[in-house]
């Protein structure tokens, strides 16, 4: 029976210990960044830390969902960057037109908004109705999306906003960076979606075996469509703070986010296979590429190693996240 117990310690303890693998990777990190980084650990670091994940953060809980459910997104880089724009240049269509500049702004972030959204479910529905993979749709959405920017902008940024605007992207609420506050936000709401709701367990039945969830009555066109939809939604959501941290509608943003957020959710455990994730795997990845990436800044390594870096580390989650699957056929 002692024996017995004593596996039973031992086998929670590696199943612990392989769960906060990351964790325990990012402390070290971190100890050893406050030794050889200086000024790693002051005030103004850990914010500038906070706000530079802030925004790629919450793309990366909405692609949390969307691989958990057996899809991708490759287009929000270039979302992103259209929903500045589209921001900017409603904003300035409608300041035109003699609207008080708090309702034209509004108003604009609601159509930047919407328009994710939308864009985001057409891809679920192209999805289920005609078999188009989101990896082709999403792939020609990128290159439409970072196009029609240019054409709406004229390839120059667009700057009709005021000047408080600028707290969107920029601003401070309670001590703390305003797009940290959504990213929080972004992340309990999600959290609760995918741990404590019939949707949440819908997604990773879907992603997990999509035929079997059907025959057990999940509406998996539904689903898809959603979930495609809210990292639409989250993507133009970050480009609205974007375009307000650079008091612009600029085409050429956020260029290259899509493997940045595609990094993060992988790093953090989520399996390309679908049915296997945790938001709170993506928080601690995005964390970790953030707290590396900074770190790198500090000690002046060039910035050329720090692709290489990010990449070695995206192969290693990989075969890291393939070889505990296999163990745990």
């Amino acid at each position: 029976m002692a024996d017995e117990g004593f596996k039973m310690f031992a086998n929670k303890v590696t199943s612990l210990t392989k769960r906060s693998i990351l964790e325990i990777i990012l402390v070290v990190l971190c100890i050893g960044l406050a030794f050889k980084a200086e000024g790693f650990y002051s005030v103004d670091n850990i914010l500038n830390v906070l706000r530079s994940i802030s925004m790629q953060g919450i793309i990366a809980f909405g692609m949390t969902m969307v691989i958990v459910a057996g899809e991708i997104d490759l287009s929000v880089g270039s979302a992103v960057a259209f929903a500045g724009c589209l921001t900017a240049v409603v904003t300035r269509l409608l300041i035109g037109a003699g609207f008080y500049a708090p309702l034209a702004v509004t108003i604009a972030i609601l159509v930047s908004i919407a328009v994710g959204f939308c864009t985001g479910c057409l891809t679920g529905l192209v999805r289920m109705r005609l078999g188009v993979p989101t990896f082709i749709t999403t792939l020609a959405w990128m290159a439409v999306l970072r196009g029609t920017a240019f054409l709406i902008t004229n390839g120059f940024p667009v700057t009709p906003f005021p000047d408080w605007y600028n707290f969107f992207g920029s601003g401070y609420l309670l001590g703390i960076p305003f797009p940290a506050v959504v990213f929080i936000i972004v992340f309990f709401l999600v959290f609760v979606l995918m741990n404590y709701t019939s949707f949440g367990r819908a997604i990773y039945a879907v992603g997990g075996n999509m035929e079997a969830a059907r025959l057990s009555g999940i509406n998996v066109r539904k689903v898809k469509t959603l979930v495609m939809g809210i990292v639409g939604l989250f993507a133009a959501l970050s480009g609205v703070m974007q375009s307000a941290e650079i008091m612009s509608g600029t085409a050429t943003t956020a260029t290259g986010w899509e493997l940045e957020v595609i990094a993060a959710v992988i790093i953090g455990g989520t399996s390309l296979m679908g049915g296997i994730g945790k938001v709170r795997g993506t928080l601690v990845g995005v964390i970790f590429l953030g707290v590396l990436i900074n770190g790198m800044t500090l000690l002046n390594i060039s910035e050329y190693w720090q692709f290489v870096v990010r990449g070695i580390l995206i192969l290693s989650a990989v075969v890291i996240n393939r070889t505990q699957i296999s163990r745990v056929k």
